[in-house]
């Protein structure tokens, strides 16, 4: 059965819809598996990348040491260890003293992963398997700096004496941006003892770090955990990098649900293939049912031939997924520093799963009303296809394509907006089409003379076609559009935008001492600062007397929340914020003395549901603090400036420790003077933003070339819908052209007017492409990067060129038995 089903696959592929169909099954594998074994790669990759972060498999932290027992266990267990204890100590060098975070680390450490250092200060890292030597002391070059030392120099740690043999540029599990505040240095931890400066009762932290076989840490982990105090914590990738597990999951559903857009785009196309290909069977199926075949026989009979080619592009669908992670990696190779895991069979499932589905939802309809056929047909035709059917079939494929979106996503909420609002943009898209058409009718076709009028009326007569075609190839040409402006342009014009001495450095920590120097040191410098803005943290805990666990409709776990937040005061309206409601100080009425004013920034007034009027409690190192919001403020967050989201009255907070803020300008040129800034000012803490801007520039650029490749292919799938719907209609335009040809019509004549109807056609997709981009360019200016709406009139001119110019391809290629078929054979065949 499946050799004489193979035997009529090969006939059926020569008649050309089969053709059309698996290549849009092989496609629509191609695109799932491709992006699904991608995610999963880079998800694999990304746990791998950030076990270097831990420096090991898993870590055992805790604020004492453990027993030596624990170590020996896991040692016999084949699992590899190392020790690091924390702490902050003094270093000097001579009379010169520096607060810095010193980590002790073990010979073995770090288990995974490199640390970089150089002989240079600021210089480029030379990797390193292990630390420091006994005896040698690494300093990261704000250091060297603030010590006024060079590499290669003698520095002190409590009663011992180390060599500061090199700059300490990275280390794999350095940790975030608040542990990295402080300068760091790094030591052997059989140092530790002889400096003495770890006594009882000091504060140090320890970690325990662990690698090996999975199972031998399982396995491990289930005898230690009974034995855990409170305060000792055994942690993986999941429990060290919370964040980075929730980007991955989210990202991966992401890329699937743009996989589903192709996938429903090819879709389409094999619905429309599969459509031609039971209408150019109708005849076969009556004479087999005249012959004596049963229903079921004939349904057997285009099933397997229906699965055969499903099967066939599966491998073949496989193949292209592969090189398509290929492709993927290659272009994110700058920002991936790892080696990428092995492909498993995980996408290749993804996308069997998604070549049956499309089959059985798109394929499969005409395949069943073929069976229904009857013997009469061959002595009577007629159209058997019902508008009920085709409605039917179509809200298959829907429902079909929703239940995939749901799959890759599992976020029914995002599928179900993603799906309703390319149907709503689709559907929009061709009643404005259908609109375009019939009023170009009634405007030009009786003006109209020659090709052109030969356009005009083939683009009527197909106007529902038309009108999908050019919205779903407009849907994708608009993606496309907007993505190669947000590449090339819409960053460099958000930095335009940006005052030429807009900040690009912060100081932190400046403490009130240091305010009068500071501000000479910016005048000698000729450096233009934002102004010095005092600063004191503080934890939100209560508002209108309820704690936050107990306000409704509030996420008090919110990293955005749950944390100490930054207070201000001012006595002036700072110069880029507005007031949206309420009064500012001097027009306040009197208040209690026990509850001061505060101004509320207005995105965090609506994530906490605050009023005019809402009283809040602030924990301030121990002490209570209670405020009403008095006014709601909006802030220029580009502005580059220091900004709080909270602002009390002048001196309302002087009873609090705090620091001072700033940010300033510094030129390239003058890069240099920072060393000066660090020496002279050493508690300061400096934050460059210009190099987070070039990175950001660098990452934008990398992931929009991966999406890009994905983003080309649904645009190959958007030309498939167009290929299905010219085969689909190729028979009728076999018919007309014969007629045409009969009546004297030149080769020329038709091939222009079939250029006008494609070329037509191309326009208005490019163009509906171009008012689609800019809208959501628009969007993304004004909502997400707040900076002033500019048209992007390039598109308008690029977009219908690509459109006119691929349709117009498109319908040379498609269309050429048009013109070399002769008018006699095709009328004989009609006849």
């Amino acid at each position: 059965m499946i050799i004489r089903g193979m035997r009529h696959l090969s006939r059926a592929w020569r008649g050309g819809e089969l053709g059309l169909l698996g290549f849009s099954l092989a496609l629509a594998v191609a695109i799932v598996s491709g992006i699904a074994g991608f995610s999963d790669r880079l998800s694999r990759t990304m746990e791998q990348q950030s076990h270097h972060f831990l420096a090991a498999d898993r870590v055992l932290k805790t604020a004492r040491t453990v027993p030596s027992e624990w170590l020996g266990e896991a040692q016999s267990r084949g699992l590899r260890t190392a020790t690091v204890a924390s702490f902050r100590s003094m270093i000097y060098v001579g009379d010169a003293m520096q607060l810095a975070s010193i980590r002790a680390v073990s010979n073995d450490y770090p288990l995974l992963g490199e640390l970089g250092v150089s002989d240079q200060l600021f210089g480029a890292p030379t990797m390193q398997a292990a630390g420091p030597k006994p005896g040698e002391l690494w300093m990261d070059s704000r250091l060297f700096t603030l010590l006024d030392l060079k590499v290669g120099g003698s520095a002190g740690l409590g009663d011992s004496d180390f060599t500061a043999s090199q700059a300490l540029i990275s280390e794999p599990d350095q940790g975030n941006i608040n542990e990295m505040l402080a300068p760091r240095g790094l030591i052997n931890y059989a140092d530790l003892a002889a400096t003495d400066v770890v006594q009882p009762g000091s504060l140090v932290r320890y970690r325990y770090l662990f690698a090996g076989a999975e199972q031998a840490l399982e396995d491990f982990a289930q005898w230690l955990s009974p034995q855990l105090d409170e305060g000792q914590s055994w942690q993986d990738v999941r429990d060290g990098q919370p964040a980075m597990a929730a980007t991955l999951q989210r990202a991966e559903g992401y890329l699937l649900l743009a996989a589903s857009l192709g996938v429903a785009l090819a879709g389409a196309a094999i619905a429309l293939a599969a459509r031609r290909y039971g209408e150019r069977n109708t005849d076969n199926v009556a004479i087999m049912k005249a012959l004596g075949a049963s229903r079921r026989q004939v349904l057997s009979h285009y099933t397997t031939q229906l699965s055969l080619l499903c099967l066939a592009a599966i491998i073949v669908g496989g193949v292209g997924g592969h090189g398509l992670q290929w492709a993927l990696f290659a272009s994110l190779k700058e920002l991936i520093a790892v080696d990428i895991p092995p492909a498993s069979w995980r996408p290749l499932m993804v996308g069997a799963v998604t070549a049956f589905g499309c089959t059985a939802v798109f394929a499969m309809p005409p395949v069943f009303a073929l069976s229904k056929v009857s013997p009469l047909r061959v002595l009577r035709r007629g159209n058997d296809e019902t508008g009920t059917g085709l409605l039917l079939s179509a809200l298959t494929g829907i429902f079909g394509i929703g239940l995939l979106m749901f799959w890759y996503s599992g976020d029914v909420l995002l599928s179900t907006a993603v799906l309703g609002a390319a149907l709503v943009t689709a559907l929009l898209a061709s009643v404005l089409v259908l609109f375009l058409i019939s009023f170009a009718r009634r405007v030009f076709l009786g003006r109209a003379g020659g090709a052109l009028r030969i356009a005009l009326a083939a683009i009527y007569r197909r106007r529902i076609g038309n009108a999908f075609q050019v919205a779903s190839f407009a849907l994708s040409l608009m993606v496309l559009t907007c993505l190669g402006v947000l590449r090339t342009s819409l960053i460099e014009d958000w930095q335009m935008q940006m005052p030429v001495d807009a900040p690009n450095h912060f100081l932190i920590n400046i403490q009130p001492s240091e305010i009068a120097t500071l501000d000479t040191f910016f005048k000698q410098h000729d450096l233009k600062d934002a102004g010095l803005y005092p600063m004191i943290r503080g934890r939100l805990t209560h508002i209108d007397q309820q704690e936050l666990n107990e306000v409704r409709g509030l996420d008090a776990n919110s990293g955005s929340i749950d944390r100490e937040l930054n207070l201000s005061w001012a006595s002036d309206l700072p110069d880029d914020n507005r007031l949206l409601s309420g009064k500012w100080w001097p027009d306040l009425p009197a208040q209690n003395s026990d509850v001061i004013p505060v101004s509320v920034e207005s995105e965090l007034a609506d994530k906490l549901n605050l009023t005019i009027g809402s009283v809040l409690s602030f924990n301030i190192g121990g002490q209570l603090l209670k405020a009403q919001v008095s006014s709601i403020r909006s802030l220029d967050w580009a502005s580059m400036r220091p900004n709080f989201y909270f602002i009390f009255p002048p001196q309302s907070l002087e009873n609090y420790a705090g620091s001072y803020i700033t940010s300033f300008y510094l030129a390239p040129e003058k890069k240099a003077l920072l060393s000066d800034l660090l020496r002279q000012f050493p508690t300061v803490t400096l934050i460059e933003i210009d190099t987070i801007i070039k990175q950001m520039k660098i990452v934008v650029s990398q992931v929009s070339t991966a999406i890009g490749l994905v983003l080309m292919l649904v645009v190959v799938c958007a030309l498939l819908v167009g290929v299905a719907n010219v085969l689909a209609s190729l028979d009728s335009r076999l018919q007309e052209n014969a007629i045409l040809r009969t009546l004297g019509a030149s080769k020329k004549l038709i091939v222009s007017g079939l250029l006008m109807e494609f070329a037509a056609v191309g326009l208005l997709s490019g163009l509906l492409a171009a008012l689609g981009s800019n809208i959501a360019l628009f969007g993304l200016q004004y909502w997400v990067l707040e900076m002033d709406v500019a048209v992007h009139g390039g598109v308008f001119i690029v977009a219908p060129l690509i459109g006119v110019l691929t349709m117009c391809t498109l319908a040379w290629l498609s269309c050429r038995k048009l013109i070399t078929q002769p008018p006699l054979v095709v009328l004989r065949q009609t006849l």
